[in-house]
């Protein structure tokens, strides 16, 4: 029987569960191949770098992501930090690697903009005054 371990990672609202089997190398987000999403740039650019950073210690490992809310930013962005999570768990030497090139990667973002309050123009924007 094959060990699997669960990693999550979220960036904004995005959030990616991800399972780690023993495998092949292959990554799989939403059930469709890494990669079917050559497509889209920005997606395939940061998804890919957890991967290129590893060398081949990722070929040891299949990885299933679920991915769910957000924009392409960062469910790119969460996609990104499930990878890398998944193979630091795996590969505890990887770690100080990942820290060096992109701290981003295996700290999670929760950052979100702040809701724009009523009657005004921004979030914390007020309306100007005279008093002349």
């Amino acid at each position: 029987m094959k060990k699997s371990t669960i990693i999550v990672s979220k960036r904004k609202t995005a959030v990616a569960n991800a399972v780690v089997k023993e495998g092949s190398g292959n990554v799989y987000v939403n059930h469709r191949n890494l990669e079917s999403y050559k497509n889209d740039l920005l997606f395939s650019l940061w998804t890919s770098e957890p991967i290129k950073l590893s060398g081949d210690a990722y070929k040891k490992y299949d990885i299933y992501i679920s991915l769910k809310g957000g924009g392409a930013i960062s469910r790119a962005q969460a996609v990104r930090g499930a990878i890398a999570k998944c193979l630091v768990k795996k590969e505890k030497t990887l770690r100080k690697r990942f820290m060096e090139y992109d701290r981003s990667m295996l700290v999670d973002d929760k950052r979100q903009t702040e809701p724009q309050k009523p009657y005004r123009s921004a979030a914390r924007a007020l309306k100007q005054t005279s008093y002349r």
